[in-house]
């Protein structure tokens, strides 16, 4: 089985470091794939997360970040041996930075088939207002 694991990359995979999430041992997370895109009245997040159901998300927005933490949920069927998964059961980790632009009492997130979307809606100050001329 070693030389089948080195054969095949862990691509997309990296390891948390255990200063950064705390823990007394490193644990595996995989950065998902995203898109952010920003409309004049709000930000639009889409991120994959396949495998991961609603009660294995985790979504955070701070001072200063957005966090996302998906923990995939699969049962191996019993009497049944595996030879190869492409995947594996590590979890998601999305930290995003934000200039507290976003006004996270309004924000709005749906998890559909393993695509989750958020809306986060800026703060009206920060929204573009048009000024009369007189």
């Amino acid at each position: 089985m070693y030389l089948f694991n080195s054969i095949i990359p862990a691509f997309g995979r990296a390891t948390a470091s255990a200063e950064a999430s705390g823990a007394a041992s490193a644990t595996p997370v995989i950065k998902p794939t995203y898109d952010v895109q920003e409309t004049s009245a709000s930000y639009q997040l889409v991120v994959q997360l396949p495998g991961v159901s609603r009660e294995g998300l985790e979504l955070t927005v701070e001072n200063e970040g957005l966090r996302l933490v998906g923990r995939r949920t699969w049962i191996q069927p019993t009497g049944w041996t595996a030879l190869h998964r492409e995947t594996t059961d590590a979890s998601y980790e999305l930290v995003l930075e934000h200039d507290n632009a976003i006004d996270a009492d309004q924000a709005t997130a749906e998890l559909r088939d393993g695509v989750l979307h958020v809306t986060l809606p800026k703060h009206e100050t920060i929204k573009p207002r048009k000024i009369a001329v007189t």
